[in-house]
């Protein structure tokens, strides 16, 4: 929510800052300043981006007044590359990513016309204005990808690598964990199932009889807390971005008035209602209500828990044997309960390590007061679909926070060698798409001190 708020602010704050920087210099706004290939890159398009850097607090290395106009040239190189190989953009991403910016932004104004009131532009053009840069962002990375192609490091480069390089430079990698999990769902009774259905049924009666509307009674009683306060409005999404029981119903749907049959999936009971169509990309309002677990089945789950903790603490079953026999968590009980890191932001992503703030919340609380090859007591805690489960977790170790190395390390060093291999290559692109590129500077910036001096060379 906080990078869509911060992106908010600065659209606001390049809103008025164009107006003035327009009203302070005569005929600035329309001055053209790079022409790169046939791509114009205006003043008024640089000062909006060194606005940009400054909300952002990025402070440059040098002079902005050269660095970012020469950063707009090199995507106008991949850009207009892009065009000539017929590089385009996975579209349903790009509706995604722009989907989400504007629910973002929306909710935290309080509505669309709040947005427009704000951007003063209607809420149709800010969104075709949002997926031209969203448009552009994801045409230059794919177009880096296709030109650097697969990068393949052997590993006597990663050990080169570490050897020649300044060790203090390398980053330091926290404690992290490695933790197994065996977990059980609590049976659900086919009463509170029922229950479940028949209150969803009278919730279509009611939409089709006129009595409520499906955005209210959205808003009043989902369970998807994510999509409630939007009337139950998923947003622009693909076949792929949804559950399949979830998709094979909502792509079936042809008329907007009509409820959609009560669907079964993993996070709960659901119906929809179709808003649109795009091509390939669906949105919906959809409600969502899930059983309550019942507390005699929540102790039976902790008592049969307790009682496999139990053999597996005194050496009668191993945790792995346990976990495959018995876990309902599909995830992890063929692969021994072991855990994987499936945070992207995380740089132990993929691997078995965690830092504590990268496991759920319920399993960090009680890893944290863990020895190594300790196993915790069943404790509650929500599973990916956020359904209420019992679980026990067993520490399998604890590394101490270091410097990154090749022996703990090897993928994070690896994935270092592997980025300055990519840089290399595109830098090196980009210095011979120079010598077959018009471009024409304007005299104010041709004294820049460039990263590629290649720009100047014909002015």
């Amino acid at each position: 929510m906080y990078r869509y708020t911060r992106d908010l602010l600065l659209l606001l704050l390049l809103a008025c800052s164009a107006v003035t920087y327009g009203q302070s210099q005569t005929n600035v706004i329309d001055e053209v300043a790079w022409i790169v290939g046939d791509e114009p890159i205006l003043r008024s398009d640089i000062e909006r981006q060194r606005l940009y850097y400054e909300s952002m607090g990025q402070h440059f290395p040098g002079n902005a007044r050269c660095i970012i106009p020469e950063q707009m040239a090199v995507q106008k190189l991949f850009l207009n590359q892009a065009q000539i190989d017929s590089v385009y953009p996975n579209e349903q991403m790009v509706n995604q990513e722009v989907n989400h910016w504007l629910e973002s932004v929306t909710s935290e104004l309080g509505g669309r016309d709040k947005v427009e009131e704000y951007l003063g532009q209607r809420y149709s053009q800010i969104r075709e204005d949002r997926l031209k840069v969203v448009r552009e962002e994801f045409t230059v990375m794919q177009m880096q990808r296709q030109l650097v192609g697969e990068i393949v490091i052997a590993p006597s480069e990663v050990t080169r690598f570490y050897e020649e390089v300044d060790k203090d430079s390398l980053p330091f990698i926290p404690q992290t964990v490695e933790v197994q999990i065996l977990s059980l769902k609590p049976k659900m009774s086919m009463t509170e199932v029922d229950r479940v259905k028949a209150r969803l049924v009278d919730f279509t009666k009611q939409i089709n009889s006129g009595e409520r509307s499906f955005e209210t009674l959205a808003r009043l009683y989902s369970e998807d807390k994510a999509t409630a306060m939007k009337g139950g409005e998923l947003g622009y999404l693909g076949r792929a971005e949804l559950e399949p029981e979830f998709a094979n119903v909502a792509f079936g749907l042809r008329d907007p008035g009509k409820v959609s049959r009560v669907v079964q999936t993993k996070r709960g009971y659901h119906i929809m209602q179709l808003i649109d169509r795009r091509d390939d990309l669906i949105n919906v309002r959809h409600i969502m209500l899930r059983p309550n677990v019942d507390m005699s089945e929540l102790d039976k789950a902790t008592t049969r828990l307790d009682s496999i903790a139990h053999l597996v603490r005194v050496d009668s079953l191993d945790f792995g044997t346990a976990a495959m026999y018995f876990s309902a968590d599909e995830d992890t009980r063929l692969s021994n309960g072991q855990m994987v890191n499936g945070n992207t932001q995380s740089n132990q992503y993929g691997t078995s390590r965690f830092q504590l703030e990268d496991l759920p919340q319920e399993v960090s609380a009680v890893v944290a007061k863990l020895e190594v090859n300790e196993l915790s007591q069943p404790f509650r805690m929500h599973d990916k679909d956020n359904n209420e489960i019992i679980a026990i977790v067993r520490l399998k170790d604890r590394h101490d926070g270091h410097r990154a190395n090749v022996v703990d390390d090897y993928q994070v060093v690896k994935s270092i060698v592997e980025a300055r291999k990519r840089s290399e290559l595109i830098d090196e692109w980009i210095r011979e798409k120079q010598k077959t590129t018009y471009v024409r500077i304007s005299p104010a910036y041709r004294d820049c001190d460039f990263q590629y001096p290649g720009w100047v060379l014909d002015n």
